[in-house]
């Protein structure tokens, strides 16, 4: 008979990815060990972003999840093994309660096999509602909130304490990185341009960003991270725009990131996971929105503002555009966002 750990006062969690949506669980996290004192949380997430639970001080285990990498050989023999090490992390102990808040059918199956009562989103709220036959209770939720809003009432209802009224406290305790093989010099004074996202729709076109480099760099120097290659190749694009002002990093570990973010003056983004992690370790910021609403997947931070974009369509929630390709400024929506407009609110973002 296997010998499990009880763990009355532990949680599990399970909140695979992504960037953004890890980050929008941590004040969840923070709101249960005020109402809590004695509550611990052991947390699932996939192997990329496994780094930002440890970086909050209520998680004490972090599990990889394996999925995204082995699922496309699934029989392959190192496969094999690394899913049966999951599975034999999840069984290890007897959990208190087990909180899927991620919705998904490929994190209410792990959730379902640990041991412990689970508690996850009812039909009509999951992202996946087949994710809701494997609860054992199953809550209400109104899909309209915002993430980091959603996640506050789905741990209070699950751990049964009052809903806190208390403003966003992500709870990050970062250990800062080590810098010096960045290729950034000593720089100190310097603002981050996230210029990279997924969707083609969420890109502020190139050329405002090179107008932004070209005004930010005649008082501070500019850090342009990048996490492949072809974001890599638009960063040393943006940064001729002033050589000797502008830096494009090394590849970065997350809490590389999150420490370049940090000891920033400031940071401007568009619509990305990194942009959340700023929000998390307290840098101001500007952040760009287009086709994508900020009252449901924004930033939130006291420092941060959001500029909107404009058009017919606006918020479309597209992936491309939806409309004729005949504006010099692509995405249209983006057309007001202007370098100039940008630059105004940078300053007055680093004299507040």
């Amino acid at each position: 008979m296997t010998n499990q750990s009880s763990f009355p006062n532990t949680v599990l969690l399970l909140k695979t990815s992504s960037l953004g949506d890890i980050i929008h669980t941590l004040p969840a996290i923070t709101d249960a060990k005020r109402q809590l004192e004695n509550i611990n949380f052991h947390w699932v997430a996939e192997e990329n972003f496994a780094q930002i639970p440890t970086w909050h001080p209520a998680v004490k285990k972090v599990i990889p999840f394996v999925w995204r990498r082995v699922r496309k050989n699934l029989f392959a023999k190192n496969n094999r093994e690394e899913l049966y090490q999951f599975y034999s992390s999840l069984r290890e102990n007897r959990y208190d309660k087990i909180i899927d808040n991620q919705g998904l059918i490929k994190s209410a199956i792990p959730a379902c096999l640990a041991h412990g009562p689970v508690w996850g989103l009812d039909f009509k709220s999951a992202r996946e509602p087949i994710a809701s036959l494997f609860y054992n209770h199953k809550l209400a939720m109104d899909t309209a909130l915002h993430a980091i809003q959603k996640n506050r009432m789905i741990f209070a209802e699950a751990l049964n304490y009052p809903l806190p009224q208390t403003p966003v406290d992500y709870g990050v305790k970062l250990e800062p990185a080590d810098m010096s093989n960045l290729g950034l010099g000593n720089i100190k004074n310097y603002f981050v341009f996230l210029h990279s996202t997924t969707w083609a729709t969420k890109h502020w076109p190139e050329e405002y960003w090179f107008e932004l480099c070209k005004l930010a760099a005649q008082t501070s120097d500019i850090v342009l991270p990048w996490g492949n290659n072809q974001e890599k190749e638009r960063a040393i694009r943006l940064a001729k725009a002033a050589p000797n002002r502008c830096h494009v990093t090394q590849k970065l570990t997350l809490t590389q990131l999150a420490t370049l973010l940090a000891q920033s003056q400031g940071v401007v983004s568009v619509d990305t996971g990194p942009a959340h992690l700023a929000a998390a370790v307290g840098s101001p910021a500007i952040c760009l929105y287009g086709p994508t609403d900020p009252a449901k997947i924004g930033t939130t931070a006291h420092n941060h503002r959001h500029i909107t974009g404009s058009c017919n369509l606006a918020p479309c929630k597209k992936r491309n555009c939806p409309l004729p390709k005949t504006d010099s400024v692509q995405p249209a929506c983006f057309k007001v966002i202007t370098p100039e407009k940008v630059f105004l609110e940078l300053k007055n973002l680093n004299l507040d």
